[in-house]
C-alpha cells in the first residue's frame, strides 16, 4: 500500500514538472519536437555506423551531420524560389489580364488581379525583411535543433531502457508496437515524400522548361513542396496553370499543360518512387494521412505536419491492437 502511494506522487510530481516544463518552453517545444522525430529517422544510419566499428560518439555526430545537410539540402530550394527567383515568379503571373469578369446569370463581379499581384508582391518584401529580422532567432533554435538530434543519437539504448522501465514487462509488446508504428510514419513523411517531392521537382524542372515557361524553377519547386499535401499535391498547380492559359486565351496550351502536368509530374514521381520505398511505411490509407495532415495542421500549426499524421497513425495502431486482444480473448472462451 505504501509503494502504491509512493509511485501515485511520484506520477503525480511528473506530470504537474512536465506541465511546469511545457509551459516555460512552449517557444521551442516545436523544435524539440522535430528534433525527436529527426533523431528517430537517423537512429538507423546511426546503428550501421556502430556496426561498422564507429564510436557511439562519432556515429551520433556523423548522423546529425547528415540530417542537417540533407535539411539544408532540400530547403534550400524553396527558399530561392521564394526569395531568390519570386521576381520570375510574379513576371509570369503579370502576363494574367489585369481584371477577369465572373459572371453567373444576371450577376457579375470583376477581380481586380493587378491589384492583387501588387498586394502580394509588397507582402512577399515585408515577410523577407521580417525573416531577416529574425535570423537570430532561427539560429538559436537551429543551434538547440542540432544539440537535441546529436543528444538523443549518442545513448538511444538509455532512453529505450528509461521508456520501458516503469512498463511491466508484459505490456513491453504494446510500447514496441506504438514504437514500430511511429518509425513507419515519420519514415512516409519526411523520408518517402522527400524522396518523391524531390522526383517531383526534378521532373517538373524538366516539363516546365520544355514548355518554355520562364519561372521554370519556382514551379517546379512548389510542385515538389505540394508533393507534402496528401491527396492534392501538385496537381493544383497543374490546374491553376491551365487555368491561366485559359483566361489568357491559349486553349491548346492549357489542354498540353494539364495533360502532361497531370500524368508527368503529378502520377510518375509517385509511380516510380513510392513502390520502391513503400516497405518503409506501414501503408496508412492516404484519406487518414489526410486527416492527420490537416488538423494537426488547424490545431497546432506547422507542427501539425507531423504530428497530426503521427497521433492519427498511433490511433490506429491503438485500434489494431485492441482488435487483436478482443479476437484473443473471444478464442480463449470458445
Amino acid at each position: 500500500m505504501l509503494e502504491w502511494r509512493r509511485q501515485t506522487v511520484l506520477g503525480v510530481l511528473f506530470g504537474a514538472v512536465t506541465v511546469l516544463t511545457a509551459f516555460l518552453l512552449w517557444e521551442v517545444l516545436p523544435t524539440v519536437f522535430f528534433a525527436i522525430t529527426i533523431a528517430y529517422i537517423m537512429y538507423p544510419l546511426r546503428k550501421r555506423l556502430v556496426t561498422h566499428g564507429a564510436s557511439g560518439r562519432l556515429a551520433a555526430l556523423l548522423s546529425t551531420a547528415t540530417a542537417f545537410f540533407v535539411g539544408v539540402l532540400l530547403a534550400a530550394p524553396l527558399f530561392s524560389a521564394l526569395y531568390f527567383r519570386r521576381g520570375e515568379l510574379f513576371e509570369f503571373l503579370r502576363q494574367l489580364p489585369q481584371s477577369l469578369v465572373l459572371s453567373v446569370g444576371e450577376f457579375s463581379y470583376t477581380v481586380d488581379i493587378g491589384s492583387v499581384l501588387a498586394a502580394a508582391q509588397a507582402a512577399s518584401g515585408r515577410v523577407a525583411v521580417t525573416g531577416i529580422q529574425l535570423l537570430p532567432v532561427v539560429a538559436l533554435k537551429l543551434f538547440l535543433f542540432t544539440l537535441v538530434v546529436y543528444a538523443l543519437l549518442l545513448r538511444p539504448e538509455g532512453i529505450r531502457e528509461g521508456l520501458l522501465r516503469p512498463v511491466p514487462e508484459r505490456h513491453h509488446n504494446i510500447v514496441l508496437a506504438f514504437h514500430e508504428r511511429t518509425r513507419s510514419i515519420l519514415y512516409a513523411i519526411y523520408v518517402l515524400q522527400a524522396a518523391v517531392a524531390f522526383g517531383t521537382f526534378v521532373i517538373g524542372l524538366a516539363v516546365f522548361l520544355l514548355l518554355g515557361y520562364e519561372s521554370a524553377f519556382a514551379l517546379a519547386v512548389i510542385c515538389g513542396v505540394l508533393q507534402f499535401i496528401p491527396i492534392l499535391g501538385p496537381s493544383v498547380v497543374i490546374a491553376v496553370l491551365s487555368g491561366v492559359q485559359i483566361i489568357a486565351g491559349d486553349v491548346t496550351g492549357a489542354v498540353v499543360i494539364f495533360v502532361v502536368g497531370m500524368v508527368v509530374i503529378g502520377f510518375l514521381p509517385d509511380a516510380l518512387i513510392r513502390p520502391r520505398l513503400a516497405r518503409l511505411t506501414t501503408g496508412m490509407p492516404g484519406s487518414l494521412y489526410f486527416v492527420g495532415f490537416t488538423g494537426g495542421i488547424l490545431s497546432v500549426g506547422v507542427v501539425g505536419l507531423v504530428a497530426g499524421p503521427v497521433v492519427v497513425a498511433l490511433l490506429a495502431e491503438a485500434v489494431s491492437l485492441l482488435t487483436a486482444e478482443a479476437a484473443t480473448v473471444q478464442q480463449e472462451l470458445t
